[in-house]
């Protein structure tokens, strides 16, 4: 294991609890970077971006409606896009990002897409149950996201009633939200499709609703436990499943910390931390704690998103500050990566690793970083004697390559260039 340095060290809580780190944050030890993550409190970064309320999505026009159609999609666009620019903006507003960063991953773990729920004022009521219980207990949190509204939408809960049970929200819950594959029978998956009958949700309320008469009041036999269960104590029962902590720590380890499991010591340290309260706050700290997070072999590549608010919290570049056409290339470009916010491919959420090295996702990199860079205050690298270690100062990157310097001194003459390529290079594109 080879470990990496003090400052290294602190610029990857930076990458891993955040979106990187901003100017003098690597200023700062570890010890104290860690309390300032993982106890933010208040936040006037975040304070002064409050969350939008659209309010409900447009009418739906009838079949026949073909003007009405055009104006209900165009309408529902402006909100999604309204919604993803202000999420990227609070991003990149946040005077701590750590808060929107377990966000982001809770946003990944229970992706729901905005393509079928329809509602941009569901998807962010649910983005701020996460943000507000992300931090806290798993419990908590996982009885919130299954009678999540938008949740409900996105794996039809709504089709879900006593005598006539639909699957999709109990497999997945067990299967990509709290124990993984392998942990249940079909027939769990059929008695827990009962337990979770009705509830339905509306795209013009933000609370879902418990029909009385919808549900199945019988008794259910869900992994070998029998009783008149419902959503709360279908939780409680899958939660309590000792394959659920170790699910829960391994995909927290492997979006934050590396692709390879942990071994079975370390697995065991954080399924302890992790505890009977499922609390999240205590698993970060011991993540951080664990050698293995120094170990300079613990390298991942940023997702799109999490690439480009780092980018913006590092330049200084606002995305509610652009123009109506910079915000559009914004999210086109994200788009062009794979990867728009409240728009995950599946329930299974985002790829991870190098399946966003692509050459089509590198193009588009490259326009994003034009665009931020356009919009960025270089002085300073401007005007340093050494203007390939003055951005890689900025950037948080502890040093260039010798390949990747000289890409720089290539095109040291002209900033803007400069930057763009250190925005790209392989140092700054993966959080070693």
């Amino acid at each position: 294991m080879a470990g990496i340095s003090e400052r290294a060290a602190v610029r990857r809580l930076h990458d891993r609890f955040g979106f990187g780190p901003r100017p003098g944050d690597l200023d700062r030890g570890f010890a104290e970077t860690v309390t300032r993550l993982l106890t933010p409190g208040d936040d006037p970064g975040a304070k002064a971006t409050p969350i939008p309320r659209p309010g409900p999505p447009p009418d739906r026009p009838g079949k026949q409606d073909k003007t009405g159609k055009q104006a209900y999609a165009k309408s529902l666009q402006a909100q999604a896009t309204a919604a993803a620019i202000w999420w990227l903006d609070r991003m990149v507003a946040a005077d701590l990002a750590s808060v929107e960063r377990l966000t982001w991953f809770w946003h990944g773990h229970f992706a729901t897409s905005e393509q079928k729920v329809k509602s941009p004022e569901l998807m962010l009521t649910q983005n701020q149950a996460q943000r507000t219980l992300g931090m806290g207990g798993f419990t908590a949190l996982a009885q919130a996201m299954i009678v999540d509204p938008a949740m409900l939408l996105w794996l039809d809960g709504n089709s879900n009633k006593a005598g006539k049970p639909n699957e999709n929200l109990a497999r997945e819950f067990m299967e990509l939200f709290a124990l993984g594959v392998g942990h249940y029978s079909e027939n769990d998956v059929r008695e827990a499709a009962r337990a979770l009958t009705g509830w339905a949700a509306k795209r013009d309320t933000t609370t879902a609703q418990f029909v009385a008469k919808r549900h199945d009041n019988a008794a259910k036999t869900v992994l070998g436990s029998t009783a008149n269960l419902d959503a709360k104590s279908f939780v409680d029962l899958v939660l309590a499943r000792p394959e659920s902590a170790p699910f829960v720590v391994g995909r927290l380890w492997f979006r934050l910390v590396s692709p390879t499991p942990p071994p079975a010591d370390v697995l065991n340290r954080l399924v302890a931390a992790y505890g009977g309260a499922r609390d999240i706050r205590a698993l970060l700290t011991a993540i951080a704690a664990e050698p293995l997070f120094r170990d300079s072999a613990t390298s991942l590549v940023k997702q799109p998103v999490e690439w480009l608010a780092g980018l913006m919290r590092a330049l200084g570049v606002r995305p509610s500050k652009l123009d109506d056409k910079g915000k559009t290339q914004l999210l086109a470009g994200l788009r062009g990566m794979g990867q728009v916010p409240f728009q995950p491919p599946s329930v299974g959420g985002w790829a991870a690793g190098g399946a966003w090295l692509t050459t089509s996702a590198g193009v588009a990199r490259l326009h994003l970083a034009q665009l931020i860079v356009q919009h960025a205050e270089l002085g300073a690298v401007a005007k340093a004697s050494d203007k390939p270690a003055a951005i890689g100062d900025l950037l948080g990157v502890d040093a260039w390559s010798n390949r990747t310097r000289a890409a720089l001194a290539g095109v040291g003459g002209d900033v803007k260039q400069l930057s763009t390529v250190a925005a790209c290079a392989p140092e700054y594109v993966v959080s070693g």
